[in-house]
């Protein structure tokens, strides 16, 4: 089922901390991520929740173990860039969410490019299509041209480097998140329904069977 949702008066710093992780993924979806010349309207994300002491326990998310010097990000402000290192060799990035103390982010997973073609081309593989230039966790990092400099960076900042803007209306699909062995199933995947640039969905397969009905 798809369902439309309206973004541009809603997506702030006071509604984020207001929002739980899957409210907010639900924010994030649609919005504008502006790094320098660049602009990536974001059609894919996945909602994290926090440790066992929060109220959204979630085993998938890196804050599940409380915090750490590597998730302090996630416990911080709402509205905040956490950038993380995966597998050694894709940095990529999240918005925080819910009340400061409490973990919740989401997790950017695809986007289109906007503006600043040309200087996303120069930093991804040749000859790629449009659709796949953002495309992943990863590829969307390489193409912002962010680095572990910029975890923590705030996003509701006008004059900051990296900027999260208001977008259009998007129609929504959910779906289970991508590639995780811990609480596989949870709808907490969010993609706009009408765009060609959201990523193929990938079941990790560490992740327990699905169960079938009956």
């Amino acid at each position: 089922m798809t369902t439309e949702y309206s973004r541009s008066p809603e997506l702030t710093e006071r509604a984020l901390s207001a929002a739980d992780p899957v409210q907010a993924a639900h924010l994030v979806l649609g919005a504008v991520l502006a790094v320098d010349a660049v602009r990536l309207r974001i059609v894919e994300v996945e909602a994290y929740g926090g440790d066992p002491a929060g109220p959204w326990p979630d085993p998938a998310a890196h804050s599940y173990p409380g915090p750490t010097r590597r998730n302090a990000v996630m416990f911080g402000p709402a509205g905040r860039l956490y950038v993380y290192l995966s597998h050694g060799l894709h940095l990529c990035m999240n918005v925080t969410c819910a009340p400061e103390g409490t973990a919740g982010a989401v997790l950017l997973r695809a986007a289109e490019v906007i503006d600043g073609e040309a200087e996303v081309r120069a930093r991804r593989t040749p000859g790629r299509a449009l659709r796949e230039l953002a495309r992943g966790p990863g590829n969307l990092g390489q193409a912002a041209g962010i680095s572990l400099a910029d975890n923590g960076s705030p996003l509701f900042d006008r004059n900051a480097r990296i900027r999260l803007e208001p977008g259009d209306a998007v129609r929504v699909d959910a779906g289970p998140r991508v590639g995780i062995t811990h609480a596989p199933d949870r709808p907490w995947r969010l993609w706009d329904a009408g765009s060609d640039a959201v990523s193929v969905y990938r079941r990790s397969p560490r992740a327990p069977a699905v169960r079938s009905a009956g």
